[in-house]
């Protein structure tokens, strides 16, 4: 068996490491925002991204922002990624920053919401949402409300929002969206994914018809892979799993691959509304495919958040 596991090693790491994006696309005068880009994947999204234009890092915690810039200005060659504050936890930080960055750049080609939290124990937000939804849904949603002006002067534009294969085991709970009659760590992560895919499916129906050439602005989800980062560090028993079991799951390099490709690709300029794992369509589950569910979802969010979004 040992024997066999040396020879079948570079194999089952080919497998486990997917698909890879192959675009050079170049970025050149385009920028991009990624949430969460201080670490993981999201900062592997950065750094290729950097490679071909302005990147700005949108994160809670600045030290790591600006330390994981400065890494990848150094290896990039690139002075233009810079970090903005932005708490996905908090809506006045998200207009804050909303704010600070349409006052300071006139153009917005790529939105990338790709922060995210996991597997926390309960707790809510600054406006007293659930954890899961607040940060990994309502955040993201009201985040791509208040810059979508800045993306439609920008186009073609492309929003990009990390989901997971999560998404299959998740229900828009309406009854109790906030997890205050029952609370599962594990489901409210699987709700929160589901609500991505929903949001992206009912952004791309909305973007339909209001552009000459759809090519202009499209908004599709996708599923990283199982990667080996921070993002189960609210469970002991995860983090431990995760590391035994590092060798099968993706690097957080490989697991940006999907992100990279959504954002550049030059085959998806006119794909939208979709769903991709290992830089390829993916099967969304029933629920994420709920026309009904993703309309009301809209609905109550903008009722959460205070917004009018038509």
């Amino acid at each position: 068996v040992p024997v066999f596991l040396f020879v079948a090693a570079p194999y089952i790491r080919r497998y486990v490491a997917g698909g890879r994006c192959k675009s050079t696309a170049r970025l050149e005068g385009k920028v991009v925002i990624i949430t969460g880009a201080n670490t993981g994947i999201g900062k592997e999204t950065a750094r290729d991204l950097a490679q071909r234009g302005k990147v700005v890092i949108a994160c809670r915690d600045i030290a790591k922002g600006e330390a994981a810039a400065s890494e990848i200005r150094a290896e990039t060659g690139n002075q233009q990624v810079i970090v903005k504050k932005l708490d996905l936890a908090d809506t006045k930080s998200i207009r804050d920053f909303a704010e600070k960055f349409l006052a300071e750049e006139k153009e917005l080609h790529i939105l990338i919401n790709n922060a995210g939290v996991m597997l926390c124990p309960y707790s809510k937000t600054a406006d007293g949402f659930e954890m899961h939804l607040g940060v990994n849904h309502l955040g993201h949603f009201l985040l791509t409300f208040l810059l979508l002006e800045r993306l439609k002067q920008s186009a073609p534009a492309r929003i990009v929002n990390v989901s997971s294969l999560a998404h299959h085991g998740g229900r828009i709970r309406f009854h109790d969206l906030h997890g205050e009659k029952s609370y599962n760590r594990g489901l409210a992560y699987c709700h929160s994914k589901l609500a991505n895919v929903l949001f992206t499916r009912e952004l791309a129906r909305r973007l339909q018809g209001k552009f000459q050439r759809q090519a202009e602005f499209t908004a599709n989800a996708l599923h990283p892979g199982s990667v080996y980062s921070e993002l189960v560090r609210h469970s002991f028993v995860m983090t431990w799993l995760w590391k035994i079991f590092s060798f099968f799951l993706k690097t957080p390099c490989e697991g940006a691959q999907t992100s990279i490709y959504c954002a550049v690709a030059e085959e998806l300029d006119s794909v939208t509304g979709q769903y991709f794992s290992d830089c390829q369509p993916a099967y969304v589950s029933p629920r994420g495919r709920n026309d009904e569910t993703a309309k009301k979802l809209w609905s109550v969010s903008c009722e959460l958040l205070g917004i009018q979004w038509d």
